[in-house]
């Protein structure tokens, strides 16, 4: 992929998942609108700029973020709006920078997530959260979390998915060489 193609990806992939994240924090949802924008971008940037393998690298980019976060949506640990902005992301970004932003927002999601779960509650509700968890284990049965347990918070997963994209943005050499060419 040649600089501009690379600027111009970096650049709505920036400013798509700073949409995203706004929606995720404020609202819990990502639109629909923004996922399609954010597809048809990445299949029409590679496309435009690297004709037929462009084409083939957003489409692999998707497809592989498509088939890594189905199986999360499908346990209920995503929700649909953040396996869909990651299938658009991917036909930006392509199958290596995808593949290393999931794995990045695995490891900052579990930070993420506690973080916002412990603001959202507070720490009575972690109180709560081991309590059940102690007593789950001691009766061998589950016990759904109450109003008020950090088990029970809906966390927003684009902060995680962000930071992830970046760290492997930031880790890839093509996008440091581009980064270290304006400095």
């Amino acid at each position: 992929m040649d600089d501009n193609t690379l600027l111009i990806n970096v650049t709505a992939s920036i400013i798509m998942l700073s949409i995203t994240l706004y929606f995720d924090l404020r609202y819990q949802r990502i639109p629909n609108k923004l996922c399609l924008i954010t597809l048809l971008l990445g299949l029409i940037i590679n496309t435009t700029f690297n004709g037929l393998f462009g084409l083939g690298q957003s489409l692999s980019g998707a497809a592989l973020a498509l088939v890594v976060l189905l199986p999360a949506f499908a346990f209920r640990l995503l929700g649909a709006g953040d396996v869909k902005i990651m299938i658009a992301i991917g036909a930006l970004s392509g199958p290596l920078i995808i593949i290393w932003s999931i794995a990045y927002a695995i490891v900052f999601g579990v930070f993420t997530s506690i973080l916002i779960a412990i603001k959202t509650v507070g720490f009575n509700g972690v109180k709560l959260a081991i309590s059940r968890y102690t007593d789950c284990i001691y009766t061998r049965t589950y016990f759904k979390p109450e109003p008020g347990d950090m088990g029970a918070v809906q966390v927003p997963y684009a902060p995680a998915l962000m930071l992830g994209w970046l760290l492997a943005c930031y880790l890839d050499p093509s996008i440091n060489r581009l980064l270290n060419s304006f400095v």
